[in-house]
């Protein structure tokens, strides 16, 4: 079943992405600039003296199979390059890209274009619906580029329709929906397109605040279930902690720090990295277990919380339970830390 493109999204496996000193350079002859930039020739300097620019400067990242690898930046920081070096719509002056064990810098036009077909789907900011298609016609476009048999492009489309939470409005047109509803048909489109590596850049950044908010909550709901490599790009921290299994900054081209958002926030590499984090809800980041200390006494009558929750859930929990002081459990409920209100509420404030 995993070669018949027909089959369903859930039966393909995720991919694993690594990324292996890639370097983009734009430019009539990238390639002779390269060794300059390795040899550290900055991006000022490339453009001042060659008129060249420079995309992204030797990036290595290993995105993890099923997890949700989120790219941000400010605007110019090569968020949006790096994303369509995956498919390759953007081809890397050198460097490698694998998925899987595939390189797909190498690949011949054909095995391109069948990689784009059958293992990525893209979600825009701005919609990048077919104004003349309806809701249900636009969700079938991918498996009919595919050579999808219509009755499972239709079994296919209309069950993602409903999961995405637009089933009624399959007979409608973009114009007659909103921001939030067609980014659902986008969403709904990709997902029906059976692959198993989802590229997301910007898709939320068009809508509004509670819309957005709204948005992420389907795709961490939809994430659990489907368990899809997806590539997130956002210039937003707060949507990128809440959305990230592991978080790369971008600068100038260059990663300034990866890392889970626990890391990020706990430990900025640079103030450049501390100036993104400042502002941060860290309740909302920031594990109990960081922050635990070992069981003292008879702790029997306290309530327990497993480790892997947040400083937020921790307080929630002791004010429910008007509880100084709080168990911390491993997955099997076996007690391997403590901590007290007042641990918690100093992590909570910023150092």
């Amino acid at each position: 079943m995993a070669n018949n493109p027909a089959s369903s999204a859930s039966e393909q496996p995720a991919a694993g992405i690594s990324i292996r000193n890639l370097y983009k350079i734009f430019g009539h002859d990238p390639k002779a600039f390269v060794q300059l930039v390795k040899d550290g020739m900055t991006k000022a300097e490339l453009n001042d003296k060659h008129g060249h620019i420079l995309g992204l400067r030797d990036i290595n990242i290993d995105m993890p199979a099923g997890g949700i690898q989120v790219v941000m930046g400010l605007s110019g920081s090569g968020k949006s390059t790096l994303i369509r070096h995956i498919n390759r719509l953007i081809d890397p002056t050198s460097g490698e890209l694998l998925v899987g064990d595939e390189d797909v810098v190498t690949m011949s036009p054909v095995q391109l274009r069948e990689f784009r077909r059958h293992k990525t789907a893209m979600v825009f900011q701005k919609f990048a619906l077919l104004p003349h298609r309806t809701v249900l016609e636009n969700t079938v476009y991918g498996l009919e580029i595919q050579g999808v048999p219509r009755a499972k492009q239709l079994e296919e489309a209309h069950r993602w329709i409903e999961r995405v939470g637009l089933k009624g409005f399959e007979a409608k047109y973009p114009n007659q929906l909103s921001g939030g509803m067609q980014q659902r048909v986008g969403l709904a489109r990709a997902l029906t397109n059976d692959a198993p590596i989802l590229l997301m850049d910007e898709a939320f950044s068009a809508l509004d605040p509670l819309i957005r908010v709204d948005m992420q909550t389907v795709l961490l709901d939809l994430q659990k279930e489907i368990k899809k490599t997806i590539v997130f790009i956002t210039h937003d921290l707060d949507e990128a902690l809440r959305l990230g299994d592991r978080i790369a900054i971008l600068r100038d081209g260059e990663i300034i720090q990866q890392g889970t958002g626990q890391d990020i926030v706990l430990s900025p590499a640079d103030a450049y990295i501390e100036s993104f984090v400042q502002e941060v809800n860290r309740g909302r980041v920031i594990r109990v277990d960081t922050i635990m200390s070992a069981p003292q006494g008879d702790s029997s009558n306290l309530p327990v919380i497993r480790f892997d929750c947040l400083l937020e859930e921790a307080m929630r929990k002791l004010v429910e339970e008007q509880a100084e002081q709080i168990n911390i459990c491993c997955e099997k409920g076996t007690i391997i830390g403590q901590t007290s209100v007042g641990s918690v509420m100093a992590a909570m404030v910023r150092r």
